[in-house]
């Protein structure tokens, strides 16, 4: 039976046509038709694959390829087709002949992952890399008689990876530590040297006034320093350095140079090839239009100078001139170093008046509050009493930071003293330390506290030791959500030990070095509060050496952290300082526990309702709900009144994280967050907000003590709908809360017509589909603005669905997917189905329908139908299109949806010419 001829090469691309065109009849294969069929069987392999594949045949090595190995000969193709591979590879056969006679005498495939070859196939000699594995190939006796080679070029690998070693080693050595510009670059050029295959000779020109002066050249034996000019006068150029194209780059323009070999008889590359090749490039400096030098560089002549081999001579250039602009400006840096010096110590200064001019407003402010508050002859109203107790408490936290700010720069600038004094530190710790019990308790955690008396009496400052015990404490409440905080006091005969510790989140090591810096906060920390100046570490670290001792912190994540300060008997038992004492001892703890009990306000689980007493009478946006985020309880509380008095409902949150959840269960008309807040801060809110279909149009409102332009501009970037600087105008929040309700009720009418705005923002411009099956023959859907959702009763032939049997049709969009999980979720939650089991079937069905939203090609029907059953112990929910399907691409699987679905459920895909349909199943127990 004669077999066809040219089916052996359909599908097999422009390789597979050329084949077919071929007249195999005069080669010594013989007519296709005649082919054993161990070579038909290796050529469909061949052409059968996307993986440059090349199949040698006979005595006679004859080539038989497919499209991606074509494209790796080049020039070569299609001649080589049919042909002798030692002629169409002449030019490296004497590196490929060891490999294919091996395979082809023993029998045994090879595998060479990087082997350099010859080639010709661009019109010059040309150095490429191929990663490449030789197997034998056996006719249908079982005989070798060819050998199959795959192949994939890594060239531009290996040559980048040698590349970037070069740039590597230059950055290594070229980091001015060498002040002599000659002498670094006398260091760069040794370094070039060690890499001719890339760089086959290189010289370093420095601009001095008019003039390139050569600093250092390499290449060869260097034997062609000759043949460049020592110096170049930019004036008056002269033949040789125009030749060169020195002149034109010393002015920025980086210049080719083509006669290189009629110049300069180099030999160069793997085999020796003359250098015909270089490029004169500017050294960039400070100043654009006069550079640093000129970098004289060769070209190889194995490689084409394409854009990345130009890429890398710029790099080279660049790297070359920040070596030696180091050098040159050693003195420039010390100067800028010390005017850095200059300009912390104004800003110290600076801190330091500012905070002297705080005291006086500050007590002016407090005193008559302070007065209100206890005049027993005009007490305030109980309305009064409370606004005037916020401000107290805020003002004495603004004194307290403002205390801070002094302290902190009177240590900056080495003006602060201690006045020691002789006390009980046992019995000042335990006090300071008892202080924080009643807030420490009220967080749910234990406080140990364990000070026996010291031997000796010790010598310190009251008012600092205070600070030092109060940021230690403050600082372990805030980070510690469960178990216990440790405070002891010890000593032996070399020092006092103070140890704070607790079983709080801990801390990661790489943030242990900077833990003391000044203004250094752990980014992403989970804590009760994201308030804080960042400096009550430091300030401990600073009064600690201070008092002559020191501060060092152990920790380890998830388990806790561990504060240890530690005062020598030597500084313990200093000279006391005689005259009064530095009043105020106490006011540093009393305020810090003040402020962690603002911590610990958690606000209440109900909504805050409107007052009837306030408010407009016949506003349309009274019973508006409002979900406001801040981890300030004074705050929370004051926006809570205001709002409530215009005739909303108000729900309070902490963080960003109690706000997504809380606004995933009852959908607000509008979300008024802070911006820095703890677990999640109102930026990732506002980002997470727009990325879910559901809440893309719920208004929110940005506030935040971040002032400027970069800080708005970024909220308003991220999606928000307005963004507001404290301290604000109550009048004028009130205004922009109105205005962004009422926009958002014109773009979704049915809000404001008295729809449910959950309903609204999570089916977008279509209306939420209607069960069906276990509710029998309800009618159609009304079209909402021309999207229609369809009835589709389902069937049932398997017997599943004796408990529950129901099916909806959705328009083919983003939006559906949102629809359907509240429509899942309804009707699986009447069954009490485990609500993990209920999310893990929602995240699988979310990710089958929106691949078919996306992945669905040319519907016939645009919609997407879902039916969920529930029998026995087994629910199944099946999703279909009506689409031909579209394998999706890496960069299209936005969450590796697949591995998703059968994380959740087993998964089963029937794809037929009428649609495609998921089934997810899950077993009940």
């Amino acid at each position: 039976m004669t077999r066809p001829s040219t089916d052996l090469f359909l599908d097999g691309g422009d390789a597979g046509r050329l084949m077919a065109e071929l007249n195999w009849a005069d080669s010594p294969l013989g007519p296709v038709s005649e082919w054993p069929e161990s070579l038909r069987a290796a050529v469909r392999l061949v052409l059968s694959s996307r993986y440059p594949m090349l199949l040698l045949w006979g005595a006679n090595y004859l080539q038989l390829y497919n499209d991606a190995y074509s494209a790796l000969i080049g020039d070569k193709h299609p001649a080589a087709l049919g042909g002798d591979v030692r002629v169409t590879l002449a030019e490296g056969w004497d590196v490929l002949a060891p490999l294919v006679e091996k395979a082809m005498a023993t029998g045994v495939a090879s595998w060479v992952p990087a082997l350099q070859l010859l080639l010709e196939r661009a019109g010059y000699r040309e150095e490429a890399y191929f990663s490449v594995s030789h197997a034998p190939a056996r006719d249908d006796d079982g005989r070798t008689v060819g050998v199959l080679t795959v192949c994939s070029e890594v060239t531009q690998q290996v040559v980048g990876e040698r590349r970037l070693r070069l740039l590597r080693d230059l950055s290594v050595l070229g980091d001015g530590r060498t002040v002599d510009v000659d002498a670094t670059g006398a260091r760069l050029i040794d370094v070039i040297d060690g890499h001719p295959l890339d760089v086959p000779f290189a010289a370093v020109y420095l601009r001095d006034g008019t003039t390139l002066r050569r600093v250092a050249c390499t290449g060869g034996d260097q034997g062609h320093a000759d043949a460049l000019p020592d110096t170049v006068e930019l004036t008056e150029p002269g033949p040789a350095a125009s030749a060169w194209g020195l002149a034109a780059a010393a002015e920025g323009r980086a210049t080719q140079v083509s006669d290189v070999a009629d110049r300069l008889p180099l030999p160069a590359g793997p085999w020796n090839e003359p250098v015909r090749t270089a490029l004169a490039l500017p050294l960039p400096s400070g100043d654009e239009t006069q550079p640093l030098g000129v970098l004289l560089v060769g070209v190889s002549p194995s490689r084409g100078l394409d854009e990345a081999y130009r890429s890398f001579h710029q790099l080279l250039a660049q790297q070359i001139s920040v070596a030696l602009r180091n050098a040159q400006e050693y003195e420039e840096e010390r100067r800028r170093v010390e005017a850095m010096a200059e300009l912390d110590r104004v800003k110290t200064d600076f801190f330091a008046n500012v905070s002297h001019e705080f005291r006086t407003p500050l007590t002016l402010i407090l005193g008559p509050l302070t007065d209100a508050l206890t005049d027993a002859t005009a007490p305030l109203a109980a309305v009064q009493r409370e606004r005037v107790e916020t401000s107290w408490r805020n003002a004495t936290r603004l004194l307290t930071l403002v205390n801070s700010l002094l302290t902190f720069s009177s240590l900056e600038a080495g003006r602060a003293r201690s006045d020691a004094r002789v006390v009980d530190l046992a019995a000042l710790t335990a006090e300071l330390a008892g202080v924080f019990r009643a807030a420490v308790e009220r967080a749910g955690l234990t406080l140990e506290v364990s000070c026996p008396p010291l031997p000796r009496p010790v010598a310190v400052d009251p008012v600092n030791w205070e600070r030092i015990v109060t940021n230690l404490l403050s600082n372990a409440l805030k980070y510690t959500f469960i178990g216990r905080i440790r405070v002891t006091l010890d000593a032996d005969d070399e020092e006092v030990r103070l140890t704070v510790a607790d079983t709080g989140i801990g801390i990661a090591e790489r943030d242990l070095p900077k833990l003391f810096e000044r203004f250094h906060r752990v980014r992403g920390a989970r804590s009760r509060s994201h308030e804080g100046t960042g400096i009550g570490l430091a300030l401990v670290h600073e009064l600690a050496r201070l008092e002559g001792g020191d501060v060092h912190a152990t920790s380890q994540v998830g388990v806790g952290s561990r504060f240890t300060v530690t005062l020598p008997w030597s500084a313990a038992r200093r000279a006391a300082a005689t005259g009064p004492a530095v009043d105020g001892r106490g006011d540093a703890a009393r305020a810090a526990v003040e402020e962690a009990l603002g911590w610990l306000t958690e606000p209440g689980e109900a909504l805050t309702e409107p007052d009837p007493a306030f408010g407009p009478a016949t506003d349309e946006l009274a019973g508006a709900r409002i979900l406001l985020a801040d981890d300030n309880a004074d705050m929370r509380a004051y926006l809570t009144r205001l709002l409530a008095g215009q005739g909303w409902r108000v729900r309070a949150v902490t963080d960003g994280r109690q706000a997504l959840d809380e606004i995933h269960r009852d959908l607000p008309d509008l979300v008024l967050t802070d911006v820095m807040m703890p677990v999640l801060d109102g930026f990732e809110l506002v980002r997470r907000l727009r990325a879910d279909p559901a809440t893309r149009a719920l208004p929110v409102l940005v506030l935040s003590a971040r002032a400027g332009g970069e800080a708005s501009v970024e909220g308003l970037s991220l999606g928000a709908d307005d963004y507001l600087v404290k301290p604000f105008a109550a009048t004028e929040l009130i205004a922009r809360i109105r205005a962004s309700i009422r926009r958002a009720r014109e773009r979704t009418p049915a809000v404001a017509d008295g729809g449910d705005p959950a309903t609204v923002a999570a089916a977008g411009p279509s209306a939420p589909p209607t069960p069906l099956g276990a509710v029998g023959s309800a009618p159609a859907v009304e079209p909402v603005r021309d999207t229609t959702v369809v009835a589709d009763a389902p069937a049932d032939p398997d017997g599943l669905g004796d408990l529950l049997d129901v099916g909806w049709t959705y328009p083919s969009a983003p939006t559906s997917a949102s629809a359907m999980r509240r429509d899942v979720r309804g009707a699986l939650g009447e069954l009490n189905v485990d609500p993990d089991v209920l999310e893990d079937l929602l995240l699988a069905a979310s990710e089958a329908v929106n691949n078919a939203v996306e992945h669905a090609q040319r519907p016939s029907r645009p919609e997407v139908r879902v039916r969920v059953q529930v029998g026995g112990d087994l629910i199944r929910i099946s999703v279909r299109d009506f689409g031909t399907w579209r394998d999706r691409r890496p960069a299209m699987d936005r969450g590796r949806g697949a591995l998703l679905m059968n994380a959740y459920g087993d998964v089963r895909l029937v794809s037929t010419a009428e649609g495609t349909t998921v089934t997810i199943e899950r077993r009940l127990g």
